[in-house]
């Protein structure tokens, strides 16, 4: 038996490699199929199964591509409804994998498709289970992503009885796979860790302690930060079907000269930087929205980016095809193409080009007092605001600058100072503003890190005044 965990920082997301015998199994694929066909081919094995837990609402799945690909079925549990073809596997059923098999475990909560798969060993023992969202390290799935007409509560009602009944009474030596890591917003907090045990989980998760079914609905439906926007599209895409992914990279790497990235430009299109932030600031082509490949890349762009507009690139130099992969992991498939030569081109072209101030923390701290217009921006989260940060900052969190209304809280004659923790999400918000023609403005680097080492006029947010 053999088991690799495929874990995708930048989504903080796991899919698996299930192995015995010859025939192997892949639990939630990604969109980009190539490693697991690699993995199989390498190991001389035949892919059997593609088990998916649940409608996925933070990636696009690879399932109907790997489908396709191997002739493998696609395995949902009960209730699954898709516009494909899949096999609604039933409570209990059982698939074998070489001399291994996997029990279906039908446990709704997360959404009422939720499913996990218990890994049974070559001695039909308990070994692993894959949770997907219902269960994580430290966590739970959250219950506000339903599925179907159901409120948070009563799904965290349903999710109650299925930890009971389902998860609870597991072996403690069963070894605890979820579908993610820190970082994801599927779950409230995260442990640290990509997988556990299920006598860890029960001893250390909040979520499997002795309590009633009021406290615990209370307890997973208090305190949860709004989805991001683009979690309802991609539920609906892994549900509905998509674009093949090899059409999409196709697509979106045909290299364009400079007239036609700027006949494209003209056409209401996004045109996306993805170079990293400190070179970004330095020069980029007026209009651009950046959102580096250093950062959480994927996770911004959905957040941030409509899914009805074609894209066009500039990114790092042989970063091409991954700028287009990581972007269809989350739904995209409208891009229309790259830069050829990259932003050098444009430059050595001679065309109009843009730039951000980059100022230091100690700069900052000596223009506040002798500046009236000055304005700062902490575009970190609510919640990051609350912990610590500078007296009279207006808070405005990057996921809420979509809303063009309150860009427009801003006067023209303010001088705005950006900064989020510690450079990243500083830039993407100033390419916004930037785009939005608001054009007094700095950014700080190296953020809240560098601008707590200063200590002044820095306060601590009373947690009562959050509203």
């Amino acid at each position: 038996m053999y088991i690799k965990q495929l874990y995708t920082n930048c989504l903080s997301e796991a899919a698996y490699y299930i192995e015995s015998n010859g025939e192997a199994a892949i639990i939630d694929p990604l969109r980009d199929i190539e490693e697991y066909i690699l993995m199989a081919k390498e190991r001389n094995a035949t892919i059997k199964y593609i088990f998916e837990t649940h409608f996925h609402a933070d990636f696009v799945s690879g399932h109907i591509d790997l489908s396709k690909a191997t002739g493998a079925p696609i395995i949902y549990g009960p209730g699954a409804k898709t516009s494909f073809t899949i096999e609604n596997a039933a409570d209990g059923q059982t698939y074998k994998v070489g001399n291994v098999s996997l029990k279906v475990l039908h446990t709704p909560g997360h959404t009422l498709e939720s499913t996990c798969y218990l890994l049974m060993d070559e001695k039909d023992k308990p070994h692993a289970i894959f949770t997907g969202d219902t269960l994580f390290v430290g966590d739970v799935g959250r219950p506000d992503l339903s599925s179907g007409d159901l409120s948070s509560e009563e799904l965290a009602g349903i999710m109650y009885d299925t930890l009971t009944t389902k998860i609870l009474p597991l072996p403690d030596d069963v070894i605890v796979y979820p579908a993610h890591g820190p970082g994801s917003s599927c779950g409230k907090n995260l442990g640290p860790n990509t997988f556990s045990t299920m006598a860890e989980e029960k001893k250390t998760n909040h979520a499997l302690q002795p309590q009633s079914k009021e406290d615990f609905i209370t307890a997973v439906t208090t305190g949860l930060n709004t989805a991001p926007v683009y979690f309802a599209v991609n539920a609906g895409i892994n549900q509905k079907g998509y674009e093949a992914i090899d059409a999409v990279k196709a697509r979106g790497i045909t290299e364009l000269t400079i007239e036609e990235f700027k006949r494209l430009a003209k056409e209401d299109t996004i045109i996306l930087d993805t170079r990293p932030a400190t070179i970004f600031t330095q020069g980029f082509i007026p209009g651009s929205l950046f959102i580096g490949l250093e950062g959480r890349f994927a996770e911004w762009a959905g957040s941030l980016l409509p899914f009805n507009k074609k894209i066009i690139l500039v990114t790092p130099q042989g970063k091409e095809e991954e700028t287009v992969i990581r972007l269809a992991r989350v739904g995209f498939d409208k891009m229309w193409g790259v830069l050829k030569g990259g932003f050098g081109a444009w430059q050595q072209a001679g065309e109009k080009t843009d730039m951000i101030i980059d100022i230091e923390a100690d700069e900052l701290m000596m223009d506040m007092p002798h500046d009236p217009n000055l304005t700062v921006v902490d575009v970190r989260r609510e919640a990051e605001h609350a912990d610590g940060h500078l007296k009279g900052s207006v808070n405005l969190p990057l996921s809420d600058m979509t809303d063009v209304a309150l860009l427009a809280q801003f006067e023209e004659h303010e001088n705005l100072y950006v900064h989020c923790a510690g450079g990243y999400r500083s830039v993407i918000a100033l390419s916004i503003l930037k785009k939005e023609g608001i054009n007094n403005v700095r950014n700080i680097l190296g953020g809240w890190a560098k601008i707590k080492e200063e200590e002044k006029s820095v306060i601590k947010k009373d947690a009562s005044l959050l509203n």
